[in-house]
């Protein structure tokens, strides 16, 4: 199948329809993307157990991923302008869910390290592949509602992978569950990918009337861009706390607070769910009211989220880290539309690719810092101290929000005519 564009210009209902069945449809697939990706979290004291693994060693499976994961991102972008989003997407679905399956075969730590960069290299290219599908499928006026959407899914996706890995780590082990999280991935995303809708014609989703042609010129204008990696910086600060939350919560809930197994299911579900309510809002709330002054509604809420974090770094009892958690990740999430939203509003979509390559690229360097810092972090003091981590990184995000663009002039490109 190819990507064809609407035939006629659709009225603004069926503009709407298509935006949010895309949305829907990218939300599920990049469910099934982390659903599949941070398994590994929870899996994390078995396979530690398995392999006679430190804290640090632990991390560094989380880390290599994130690191190969990391890499891919800038090329992935320039390849999705090039060769379009449908099949790169279905590419990675089926490559990921693959070294899914093989991750369950591995017999050494060495093996294991091997094939969570394989799986980090497949599940590489899938944002900048997702994000072109959004450009392509939306207009400027609806971008930040559909990202919000799609974005979500880091929240749900979160959420729901203590609810379907424990159940599934208790029934059949940590080996046996990555086979079922491999085969029914597999047969999901195939069915969604089908699902994605046609194109939209050009001229509406561009912000200018003439949009450029993907010239090599426009191409470094982008990459090049001061704000878009800025921007790429602040994602990285905000990626950092996520990135942290999801490896450790479930290894801290079980080894310093006795947690069992079947209740960090529940509880590690709830701040994720709960951010994936508030981003959804974040689009919206951005699309309405902030798409012009994005600017101190993130700093407002990347602090907030900074103060959050330091009574669950330091709380006495589960009940007490997770509420204060998910209050944390739930003001975290409101801001996180303003962070893709106007990039989003920006960028050519002929462009769309290398532009929140660079921006993904940011956010994965937490990816591939996170875990081990802070395993690092626990092997020498303390879960606080590990998570007082998270603390300051928030701090930085904050004092780089204030320095982020407001407009789409305030953009290098845009003055070179892209």
């Amino acid at each position: 199948m190819v990507d064809e564009l609407v035939e006629v210009e659709p009225d603004t209902r069926r503009v709407r329809r298509i935006g949010i069945m895309t949305g829907v449809v990218l939300l599920l697939a990049y469910t099934i993307d982390y659903v599949d990706r941070f398994a590994i979290s929870m899996a994390l004291p078995s396979i530690g157990a398995e392999f006679d693994l430190s804290k640090t060693q632990q991390g560094l499976l989380v880390t290599v991923f994130a690191v190969v994961y990391m890499l891919c991102q800038i090329p992935a972008g320039v390849l999705a302008d090039r060769v379009g989003a449908r099949v790169l997407l279905l590419a990675t679905l089926l490559l990921w869910s693959a070294f899914t399956m093989f991750t369950a075969l591995a017999g050494s730590f060495a093996i294991l390290l091997i094939l969570r960069a394989t799986f980090g290299a497949s599940q590489g290219f899938f944002p900048a592949a997702s994000f072109k599908t959004v450009a392509e499928r939306t207009t400027p006026k609806n971008r930040g509602t559909v990202m919000g959407i799609v974005m979500s899914a880091s929240g749900i996706g979160s959420g729901i992978t203590p609810l379907i890995v424990a159940p599934l780590l208790i029934a059949y082990g940590w080996r046996g569950s990555f086979v079922w999280l491999a085969a029914v991935g597999a047969v999901l995303g195939i069915v969604l990918w089908l699902l994605i809708p046609r194109k939209l014609p050009a001229r509406m989703r561009e912000s200018v009337k003439r949009p450029p042609k993907p010239s090599p010129e426009a191409r470094r204008a982008v990459l090049s861009s001061p704000q878009v990696w800025l921007l790429a910086g602040l994602f990285c600060a905000k990626n950092f706390i996520v990135y942290g939350l999801i490896t450790w919560v479930p290894s801290y809930l079980l080894e310093s607070k006795g947690v069992s197994l079947a209740k960090i299911g529940v509880l590690a579900a709830i701040p994720p769910l709960v951010s994936f309510a508030t981003t959804v809002l974040g689009g919206w709330l951005f699309d309405r009211y902030f798409n012009a002054r994005p600017r101190w509604y993130l700093f407002a809420t990347t602090l907030t989220t900074a103060c959050l974090l330091v009574p669950m770094a330091l709380a006495t009892s589960a009940g007490q880290f997770i509420l204060f958690e998910a209050l944390a990740m739930a003001i975290d999430g409101l801001g996180s539309m303003c962070l893709f939203g106007l990039p989003m509003r920006v960028f050519p979509s002929a462009l769309t690719g290398s532009g929140m390559g660079v921006i993904n690229f940011g956010g994965q360097v937490a990816g591939a810092s996170a875990p081990l810092l802070l395993g690092m972090l626990v092997d020498g003091f303390s879960y606080p101290a590990a998570f007082g981590l998270l603390v300051v990184a928030s701090l930085i995000g904050a004092v780089l929000a204030v320095r982020i663009p407001q407009r789409a002039e305030d953009f290098s490109f845009t003055a070179k005519g892209v």
